[in-house]
């Protein structure tokens, strides 16, 4: 499936900002499921530095620094990718018990380094509490597959939680969403992560975005135009070494399944802290509105515009982005006038 997804942000600050620094994540990454066919990165106003460079995870950010005064902030991502269903190596353990699988990840004095057991320690929004292994359990039955128990798991916060955008923000802590089972995509993620690690068991988040276009008498998938958050969860090969043939298995809570076709990967991270799709570091702009849109729409869909004139289609389509404002407070809870004097920050969240 080819899929063209546009991604815009735009900030409008209070006063203006004299300069910013500004780091983000809106490449789609290239997967064994996912071909990246094109991408474009508008700024505007036009960036005084502009890099692109990897991390640590593979996924490539984009870093570009303003130095002139503005009162506003768009960025447009533009992406065309091609997606397959997402298939588990044929050489993963998929009948591996769990308890099996944390004993791999247990730390063994002189053992091989795996690169997975990285995604098994704490991490900014994914903190180890006994809530989040108490509500684990019931998944992790003795002696169940590791899939099994993140394909249980994953339907049970999808049955056990209300999707509800007002009540949660984007620095709640994912034991106070667990504590009132409700929360978006982001909340349900990192309480499905916390549920691992805190078993023993690695597991990742993911960022990007899901198509949703229902057929007659279905209801439309949550997290439809606007960024998505899913969990990916490593299942280790037949081997008994480090990393044996082992595969990444991705699960989404907010949706109850496995992702498909209909998903675009965008990046992926210990949580959302690595992943934001727009952070920043500002000098001024005490105050900022944050409008967000997102098309996601199958390219043989897209309607390729008229030529000036009414003479036909001219060379490209774009679909419409409908944006939305959300309020969004900078990280310091204090008010402009309490500030302390280090510069404030913004982050764009994920539904």
């Amino acid at each position: 499936m080819r899929l063209h997804v546009t991604h815009e942000t735009r900030y409008e600050y209070s006063p203006p900002v004299e300069t910013a620094q500004h780091l983000a994540h809106l490449r789609p990454l290239v997967t064994p499921s996912q071909r990246l066919l094109s991408h474009r990165l508008a700024i505007e106003p036009a960036p005084a530095q502009r890099v692109e460079q990897a991390d640590l995870y593979g996924n490539v950010r984009a870093f570009f620094a303003l130095d002139t005064t503005h009162d506003s902030l768009v960025v447009t991502a533009e992406s065309v990718v091609e997606t397959s269903e997402p298939v588990l190596s044929s050489a993963v353990a998929r009948e591996l018990p769990w308890e099996s699988v944390r004993e791999r990840f247990r730390f063994r004095k002189d053992a091989l380094f795996d690169p997975a057991s990285e995604f098994v320690f704490p991490s900014p929004y994914v903190p180890r509490h006994d809530d989040f292994v108490a509500y684990a359990r019931a998944s992790f039955a003795p002696g169940r597959p590791a899939f099994d128990v993140a394909m249980d798991l994953t339907e049970r916060i999808h049955r056990d939680f209300d999707y509800d955008a007002d009540s949660t923000e984007i620095n709640t802590p994912a034991a106070e969403a667990l504590a009132q089972r409700k929360g978006v995509c982001q909340d349900f993620a990192h309480i499905m992560i916390a549920c691992f690690r805190g078993m023993g068991l690695p597991a990742r988040y993911v960022s990007g975005y899901l198509l949703t276009q229902p057929a007659p008498g279905q209801p439309r998938l949550i997290g439809a135009d606007a960024s998505h958050a899913w969990v990916s969860v490593y299942l280790p090969g037949e081997g008994d070494g480090p990393g044996s043939a082992g595969d990444w298995a991705d699960f989404d809570p907010t949706n109850g399944r496995q992702p498909g076709e209909d998903y675009v990967t965008l990046a992926i991270g210990r949580d959302y802290s690595d992943v934001s799709p727009m952070r920043g570091v500002l000098h001024g702009g005490a105050r900022h509105t944050l409008h967000v849109g997102v098309t996601v729409q199958p390219v043989d869909e897209l309607e390729p515009p008229q030529a000036p004139g009414g003479a036909g289609p001219s060379a490209a389509a774009s679909p419409t982005i409908a944006a939305s404002p959300v309020q969004t407070p900078v990280d310091s809870p204090q008010p402009p006038s309490a500030r302390p004097p280090s510069p404030p920050s913004h982050q764009e969240p994920s539904s």
